[in-house]
């Protein structure tokens, strides 16, 4: 599987979701059927990278409120606490308990990367005075000046 390259923006519209490589070596009924079945799949997906991006919104706000009260990035009691909640959800929903915490460990990762990140920025601002803002294209950050004014950082 290859990934997209950092410049290269896709599209929704851009997806095929007739794109196999059983194309016209499987019965057409098998095809139709399989192709069906996949449809859920993409509404699944799509509705996972919507809801993990409003959990990151929510957590950006949690590092926010970290790191202007000085407080660490992690939380091994609550991060524990959540691992035992998910294996336990894992279970009643008949997902395998150890997929479940390799998923949320994952994303625990990289909230705490996240969370690090967000508390140097405000590092940077209490010894700057310089605020980073998210530059237009969302590929970096921009300083904003006394004057209002940016430049690029």
């Amino acid at each position: 599987m290859t990934e997209p390259s950092q410049t290269q923006h896709l599209s929704i519209e851009d997806f095929d979701p007739a794109a196999s490589s059983l194309s016209g070596s499987v019965d057409p009924a098998v095809m139709a059927e399989l192709l069906s079945i996949r449809s859920s799949i993409d509404n699944f997906d799509a509705t996972l990278v919507y809801l993990l991006a409003e959990r990151f919104k929510a957590t950006q706000r949690v590092g926010i409120l970290k790191a202007k009260h000085q407080l660490p990035p992690g939380d091994p009691n609550r991060e524990k606490a959540q691992i035992q909640r998910l294996r336990a959800l894992a279970e009643s929903a008949n997902l395998d308990p150890a997929f479940a915490e390799k998923f949320l460990n994952f994303i625990i990762s990289e909230v705490i990367h996240h969370h690090q990140a967000i508390s140097e920025s405000h590092s940077a601002v209490a010894a700057t005075g310089v605020v980073p803002v998210v530059s237009l294209d969302g590929q970096g950050f921009v300083a904003q000046t006394d004057d209002g004014g940016t430049q690029t950082k």
